[in-house]
């Protein structure tokens, strides 16, 4: 790994001089041209010599939107810059997706294995998305849902002979449209009575020993719990 200037962005004391450790330790290529506790500082920092690493942690003063910001308006004017996130913020998973849509080029959780010479390296080599192990699990028991929700559904599909209008009628169902209005979706070759009879068969097929005086609720969340729709990809067709 070749040198190159890093700005630290940390507000909490203790916590940088426990950064600046690490990278006097175990990075040493790093030099460390300026560390800044506010985003004014930042700024300031940066008009002064450009860095080719910002070592952002997100909660400045209490506010985590700071650091966000500052690491889209650095991403936009200076794209070459690469931005790696160290951050304490562990549990806030909405604010990772933030930073990811900013630009950055790595998330490093303040756990576990910390903040490793590894991580430092593959992002200067130009390796997008760095993470360390705490999110890495994350992502992946996340990806392992997501393929297992995915199999469920294709699964039940074939099991219980549900066809594509079947799965729009009950999907749309889910999310409160009256059946008026699913007949005005664009593909959707059904009139209100030819909603009815396939409500009624899909009863059938779905409660085959209790069929009477189920109604579309019943129906709706029978749907859900035979994986048949996903409860967390709900989303209504284009009218």
């Amino acid at each position: 790994m070749q040198n190159f200037k890093v700005i630290i962005v940390e507000d909490v004391p203790l916590e940088l001089k426990g950064t600046l450790g690490i990278i006097r330790t175990d990075i040493p290529e790093a030099e460390v041209i300026g560390t800044a506790d506010t985003e004014p500082a930042y700024w300031k920092l940066l008009k002064q010599q450009l860095p080719e690493l910002v070592l952002l942690d997100l909660g400045l003063g209490g506010s985590t939107t700071v650091g966000v910001e500052i690491c889209r308006q650095t991403k936009e004017m200076y794209p070459q810059v690469r931005v790696l996130i160290f951050t304490g913020e562990i549990l806030n998973e909405k604010l990772w997706v933030d930073v990811l849509d900013a630009g950055a080029d790595g998330i490093i959780l303040k756990t576990g294995e910390l903040l490793t010479r590894h991580d430092v390296e593959a992002v200067m080599d130009g390796k997008q998305l760095v993470f360390n192990e705490p999110i890495l699990h994350k992502i992946v028991e996340r990806f392992k849902h997501s393929v297992g929700s995915q199999l469920y559904k294709q699964e039940a599909l074939v099991d219980y002979e549900i066809d594509e209008y079947d799965e729009r009628f009950l999907r749309h169902l889910a999310l409160g449209y009256t059946k008026d209005q699913i007949t005005q979706l664009r593909g959707m070759p059904f009139g209100v009575k030819s909603l009815e009879k396939r409500q009624n068969e899909l009863v059938q097929k779905l409660f085959p020993d209790e069929s009477r005086g189920v109604n579309a609720t019943r129906l709706v969340v029978r749907a859900l719990e035979l994986h048949i729709l996903d409860i967390d990809n709900l989303h209504p067709d284009d009218e």
